[in-house]
């Protein structure tokens, strides 16, 4: 696979880059992906889902925490860019999600990722089952998303 053509995902959500997310060189500081990812997991859930993360974490108390998380940096992405942040399926476990994840500006890759988020319960902080409903959701997507790549 050549590292700079970029992988279209199943969820997709365009971001600005604004000046808070560069270092002095201009470009996206790599820990701030780092929150736009999180921000995109949160848009995935409250927009594709159907489930609002706010919900998941607050009345509900369970928790989504990375526990693993790959990067490989492609190309920078510079201040005012609008690029697109993407997810897909790679893994559904009975407590945990493995996703595929990337940022490109057209089919100019800027980093590809791999995150696995496991279910915890946030009384415990001990992993737990996947909540019947977001399982569900995930099944959902998912199948849509094999339906796109056909």
């Amino acid at each position: 696979m050549n590292p700079s053509i970029a992988t279209r995902h199943a969820f997709e959500r365009p971001q600005t880059i604004r000046f808070a997310h560069c270092d002095p060189a201009g470009i996206v500081f790599f820990p701030q992906y780092m929150v736009m990812l999180n921000n995109l997991v949160e848009d995935w859930f409250d927009l594709s889902l159907g489930i609002p993360y706010a919900e998941v974490l607050g009345p509900r108390r369970t928790g989504l925490p990375t526990v693993r998380l790959e990067v490989d940096f492609t190309a920078p992405s510079r201040m005012g860019e609008t690029v697109l942040m993407g997810l897909s399926i790679e893994r559904l476990g009975s407590r945990s999600i493995t996703l595929s994840l990337g940022c490109r500006l057209g089919d100019e890759a800027r980093f590809r990722a791999k995150q696995v988020l496991v279910c915890t319960s946030l009384e415990t902080h001990k992993a737990i089952e996947l909540p019947a409903d977001v399982r569900e959701a995930v099944k959902r997507f998912e199948a849509g998303q094999q339906e796109t790549q056909r």
